[in-house]
C-alpha cells in the first residue's frame, strides 16, 4: 500500500488525529526495551516503576498474532526503495506496547485479529499466517478502502481502521519513518533583514544604527548586551 495514501487515509479520521495528537513517542525510543535501572534515571513515582515493570515483563500478543501483525503491517508500509518496512522500523513491537499502555485497544484489535482468521479460514481453509501473499491482499482488499466497504465488512473495516492507524503512528514516529517524510524540525538560519524590495515597497529604511549593531553578519553569532534600562549596547 502507498505510505503518502495511508497517510492521507489516516489522517481523515478525526479519531486517528487525535490518536496522533496525543501520542508522544520518541523516535529513537525502543519502548519494550527499557532496562528498570533506566526507568530510575527520569523521576518515576513508585507506581510508574511498577507500571513500566509490568509493561515490560507482560506480552499480550501470542506468537500468532504477532506474527499476523507483523505481516499485517508491512501490507500497510511495505519496504520501498526509500525506507524498509514497517516490521523494519519495529512497529510490532510499538503496537505490543501501545496494547500495554492503552488497554481499551485490546479487545478491538484481537477480535479484529480473530476476525480475520475466520475470514481466512472461511475462504481459503488455512490461517492467515499460511496464505499465500495474493489470497491475504484478497481478504485486505474488502477491509482497505472505508469509502467502498460492503456493509457486511464493517467490522473488519473498524478493525484494519485501528491496525493502520497503530501502524502508521508507530512508523512515522520512528527514526526511519522521519527519516521517510524528510522532516528535519527546527534549524537555525541566517537572517539579513528585511528584504530590499519589501522595504522599498512600503517606502521604509534600515537606519545607520541598525544596520551597523543588529544586521552585520560577521556578529550575528555574538549574543546581545542590553544596559539597565533595556537598551542594546552591543
Amino acid at each position: 500500500m502507498d505510505r503518502r495514501e495511508n497517510i492521507k487515509l489516516m489522517l481523515s479520521s478525526t479519531l486517528a488525529t487525535g490518536f496522533l495528537l496525543s501520542t508522544g513517542c520518541k523516535p529513537e525510543a525502543d519502548q519494550t526495551s527499557i532496562q528498570h535501572s533506566n526507568i530510575g534515571l527520569y523521576g518515576r513515582t513508585p507506581e510508574e516503576i511498577q507500571h513500566d515493570e509490568e509493561m515490560i515483563s507482560n506480552s499480550f500478543f501470542t506468537e500468532k498474532e504477532k506474527k499476523m501483525v507483523s505481516i499485517l503491517s508491512d501490507i500497510i508500509i511495505p519496504k520501498d526503495e526509500k525506507s524498509g518496512s514497517a516490521t523494519d522500523a519495529g512497529v510490532p513491537d510499538f503496537i505490543e506496547f501501545m496494547m500495554k499502555d492503552y488497554p481499551k485497544f485490546q479487545v478491538p484489535m484481537r477480535g479484529g485479529l480473530m476476525w480475520l482468521e475466520n475470514q481466512s479460514t472461511a475462504n481459503f481453509d488455512k490461517s492467515f499466517i499460511d496464505l499465500t501473499p495474493e489470497q491475504r491482499i484478497s481478504i485486505i482488499d474488502h477491509i482497505a478502502y472505508p469509502d467502498t466497504a460492503e456493509v457486511s465488512m464493517k467490522n473488519g473495516v473498524k478493525f484494519f481502521n485501528l491496525m493502520r492507524n497503530l501502524t502508521c503512528t508507530g512508523f512515522f514516529t520512528s527514526q526511519m519513518g522521519i527519516n521517510d517524510l524528510g522532516y528535519v524540525g527546527n534549524r537555525p538560519n541566517q537572517w539579513n533583514g528585511v528584504p530590499d524590495d519589501v522595504l522599498k515597497k512600503y517606502e521604509l529604511e534600515y537606519d545607520q544604527r541598525t544596520l551597523d549593531v543588529c544586521l552585520k553578519i560577521e556578529d550575528q553569532s555574538k549574543v546581545a548586551v542590553w544596559d539597565d534600562e533595556g537598551n542594546l549596547v552591543g
